[in-house]
């Protein structure tokens, strides 16, 4: 990912989103030739020059202050995720030093995760990494996810799975919620990781054989999906709907757990129970299988 056209696509977006009455601007009544605000506008709200705006939208921060960027960020109205994604496009902008800290494989769970995660019953536990790779779960973990992790086409992506699989539609019911979650996750986590070649090749991938995901990618958000609700459609057990929560692993940066819960009494606890024990039984019958 360029981080000039991206810092210029993500300010032009921002900028184009917001109104004059959103801004408490009073603007005369005759007609706007573009979207949202002027460029001169968010330099007014921001208290600098249209001149260093004008070159901040063209792509270039390098050298941009923490206190410019707090005035940009009101001005243009960004949530944290945002203000957190226009501080990492402008800290990748900035001269980097050459030593870079050699990292191992990011696909393989320590022996101490593992056992932590086949110590959670009742929960359905996974861990990914930012580029939305599946790295690890425990069974119940496993099963709720078999749709995505045994075709091997999706090479065990989340966002794969989500954009190139027709299975991902029925397995996923709110499939345009959940399709702009990862788009703006991915956009965020771009931006704090400019230089992870995997990460920028995935998007290339998907901009490329997704029209879906162009889409939305052109559109400039960038969020970070802490808890939520997910709803799946699983082939042997129906329909679930569970309330998750996202945590960031600190020892393995990058890396997310899930974990997904369902009401007392529910459906989908008693749904999640038959699961569990459809794949204790399998594993019964097949002590490799998971």
């Amino acid at each position: 990912m360029d981080n000039q056209i991206e810092v210029r696509e993500f300010l032009r977006t921002r900028r184009g989103r917001i109104g004059p009455a959103q801004a408490g601007l009073v603007t005369g009544t005759g007609h706007r030739r573009v979207p949202g605000l002027r460029r001169e506008e968010i330099a007014l709200l921001a208290g600098i020059s249209i001149d260093y705006y004008a070159r901040m939208e063209r792509g270039n921060l390098a050298g941009v202050s923490d206190d410019v960027l707090d005035s940009l960020s009101r001005a243009l109205q960004l949530d944290e995720a945002e203000t957190r994604h226009l501080y990492d496009l402008t800290r990748a902008a900035q001269p980097q030093p050459s030593r870079r800290r050699k990292r191992g494989d990011d696909r393989t769970a320590r022996p101490s995760l593992r056992r932590f995660l086949d110590a959670i019953t009742g929960t359905p536990t996974w861990v990914c990494n930012q580029r939305m790779d599946f790295i690890a779960a425990n069974p119940l973990g496993h099963a709720l996810l078999a749709p995505l992790l045994t075709d091997p086409a999706n090479q065990g992506n989340n966002a794969r799975f989500v954009f190139l699989s027709p299975a991902a539609r029925t397995y996923y019911p709110a499939w345009e919620r959940g399709a702009d979650d990862i788009v703006a996750n991915l956009r965020a986590y771009a931006g704090r990781n400019p230089l992870d070649k995997g990460l920028t090749d995935l998007i290339g991938e998907l901009v490329t054989r997704s029209d879906d995901f162009r889409i939305r990618w052109s559109v400039g958000k960038a969020r970070f999906q802490r808890s939520g609700v997910e709803r799946i459609h699983h082939p042997e057990v129906g329909e679930l709907e569970f309330a998750y929560e996202a945590m960031e692993l600190t020892d393995s940066p990058g890396w997310t757990m899930f974990g997904y819960t369902a009401e007392s009494g529910s459906p989908t606890e008693e749904r999640v129970k038959l699961l569990g024990s459809l794949t204790a039984t399998r594993k019964t019958l097949e002590p490799d299988a998971l």
